[in-house]
């Protein structure tokens, strides 16, 4: 623990305060209204010897504090630490990531709508995120059934002298041909903003207005365009579930607690239905209910997850009036927390209590499943150890450049995307894949070693060679006895998949449709779509900085803006001269060079 002396140090002020072990390595962020009070809480803590607290204070070597002006700012300050840190005896939302959002593009003169995966401060206007990217996919689908604005990309529309193909189909109204009348489009992008708001009961009273002017015009074919679009619209209502009677915007929070694990669902009520959910497990967190719920608030909601006007929560959390604070700034208007006690929103809350509550049976089903699926594998595969942590490498290279060890990490039957990692080739020229696989192997092993982070099984991407390889890498490392080895090759004959494993002379074959072999194929294959797409990237990034740096006076801020401004290489060997000439820094004379160097 850290030593009275330092805290006489500490000051009264809020801040954040980072527990490290003897390896700086953060253990817990937490925040304070008064540092040093509740560092010194920690010195009089009396748990038993299993108590988490208490494991953690032992570990704690060094604590490090930020001061902030506020207990506001602390609360920001904590939620971004954890997010970074990821500190293990933090609260952490596991699936905390970029969810896709909705985009769009008001800002524009001609406005569009597509996917998108970061919230900016650009003007547009963004919905999600997205828990069910096929729900998201599926709104984007209807939208452009329903509504006729432009798919094409970048933020001006480029003239074109023959119009695409979406107009031919009467899904655009062919703004680059300059076919479209503006206030139509307008009112199109309002339609789109009220299906995204969950307005749809509004829109569809108001496309059945249009619609009876519409033919009391004698405006036929209009009308059956209206008429088709209330029918897309009412069968989409008619699957949405219906939460409550009236139509406001809620956020509803379930809490279930069964031992020491606890099951976190949110439901998302928009307009008086239900949009989306979200469920999180936390398997052993360290503080009490209220301070639980609260920080999974406050990481929860950020400027890429916007809360709605109301959260509903299942009782009081700390910090309630700090969080409704943040949460206004977030929303641009005021947020209330609120504990119901009667009426819909309390219909709603054991929804959500029973969502957390299923967690748990989802939990202890995906449980049993992997300790079938484990017993299989060491029985059918003569394993030495339970397979609870399987890694996986694969090699990718075009030639010998660009080459790229992917390694997979899979945890219980599922993957633990933290510990995928890349691993850029530094000492072989040339195509030969043992030579990387072995510079790969020493890395990730020698780590392994000093972090104590080695797999129960290591799988790599190959037959007998690349098996020789590990084993022979292993041996040097004095570690072939301690994990379960394993070679997987794709053979061309009808034998299919085959199995490799040292000190056996003849591989292992086993049944196209049994478990076991399916799911190390996922795992192959997961290391394989890993290794490629980085090996992708890096070989436009070559292709792309050879492209443009053969060009007399583009630097790399110059490319950075044509690139920004053009979108792409493509784009940019297609341009004239005078659209050249618009990107900032780009003056007539080099977009002559650049146009030039292209052509030829």
């Amino acid at each position: 623990m850290f030593p009275l002396d330092y805290l006489k140090t500490v000051p009264h002020s809020p801040g954040v305060y980072q527990m490290l072990d003897k390896q700086s390595r953060v253990l817990y962020v937490g925040k304070a209204k008064d540092l040093q009070k509740r560092l010194t809480s920690y010195t009089r803590f009396a748990g038993s010897d299993h108590n988490k607290t208490t494991v953690m204070l032992a570990k704690v070597c060094k604590v490090d504090t930020l001061l902030t002006n506020t207990e506001k700012e602390a609360l920001i300050l904590e939620a971004s630490l954890i997010k970074k840190y990821k500190p293990r005896y933090n609260i952490i939302l596991r699936d905390d990531k970029n969810y896709p959002l909705i985009k769009v593009t008001i800002q524009e003169k001609w406005p569009r709508v597509h996917m998108t995966r970061r919230r900016k401060k650009d003007g547009a206007r963004y919905f999600g995120p997205y828990a069910s990217s096929s729900s998201m996919w599926a709104t984007l689908r209807l939208l452009a059934n329903l509504f006729s604005l432009r798919k094409c990309k970048g933020s001006t529309v480029r003239p074109r002298k023959r119009p695409c193909l979406n107009l031919q189909m009467g899904k655009c109204l062919g703004p680059c041909v300059d076919l479209a009348d503006e206030k139509e489009y307008q009112n199109q992008v309002k339609k789109v903003l009220m299906v995204l708001e969950g307005r749809n009961r509004s829109l569809l009273n108001e496309l059945k207005k249009e619609m009876a002017t519409a033919a009391d015009q004698l405006l036929f074919e209009h009308a059956a365009d209206l008429r088709d679009q209330i029918t897309a619209l009412s069968n989409t209502l008619e699957k949405q579930i219906v939460a409550s009677t009236h139509f406001r915007n809620l956020d509803v929070f379930g809490y279930c607690r069964q031992g020491t694990s606890i099951g976190i669902a949110i439901l998302f009520v928009r307009d008086g239905l239900i949009s989306g959910s979200r469920n999180f497990f936390l398997s052993d967190p360290m503080e009490t209910d209220n301070t639980i719920l609260s920080q999974a608030l406050n990481q929860f909601y950020d400027p890429n997850t916007i809360p709605a006007k109301e959260i509903v929560l299942p009782f009081i959390v700390d910090d309630t009036a700090l969080l409704s604070e943040r949460f206004s700034e977030l929303y641009g208007a005021s947020v209330q927390l609120k504990v119901p006690m009667r009426g819909d929103r309390v219909q709603l809350l054991q929804m959500a209590n029973a969502n957390a509550a299923h967690i748990f049976d989802e939990k202890e089903k995906q449980e049993r499943s992997w300790q079938g699926l484990s017993a299989s594998m060491e029985k059918l595969l003569h394993l030495n150890h339970s397979p609870e942590r399987i890694e996986c490498l694969d090699i990718s290279n075009t030639s010998g450049k660009q080459a790229v060890g992917s390694l997979v990490c899979y945890e219980k039957g599922s993957p633990a995307q933290s510990q995928f990692r890349h691993y850029k080739i530094k000492s072989v020229q040339g195509p030969d894949d043992y030579a990387m696989m072995e510079e790969v192997l020493q890395r990730r092993l020698k780590r392994g070693l000093e972090e104590n982070s080695l797999p129960d099984l290591f799988v790599v991407d190959g037959g007998k060679g690349q098996l020789g390889v590990a084993m022979r890498v292993a041996e040097e490392l004095g570690i072939l006895g301690e994990l379960d080895w394993l070679g997987i090759a794709k053979e061309k004959d009808a034998e299919g998949e085959k199995l490799y494993k040292p000190g056996r002379k003849n591989p292992i074959l086993l049944h196209a449709h049994n478990p076991v072999l399916l799911y190390l194929m996922r795992i192959r294959d997961e290391s394989h779509r890993f290794g490629v797409t980085f090996h992708r990237k890096l070989r436009n990034k070559a292709t792309l900085t050879s492209t443009l740096d053969q060009i007399p006076g583009i630097g790399p801020d110059r490319k950075k803006r044509l690139l920004k401004q053009l979108g792409s290489v493509n784009r940019i060997r297609k341009a004239e001269i005078k659209e050249l000439s618009s990107v900032p820094g780009i003056g007539p004379e080099l977009a002559s060079v650049i146009h030039d160097h292209f052509q030829r």
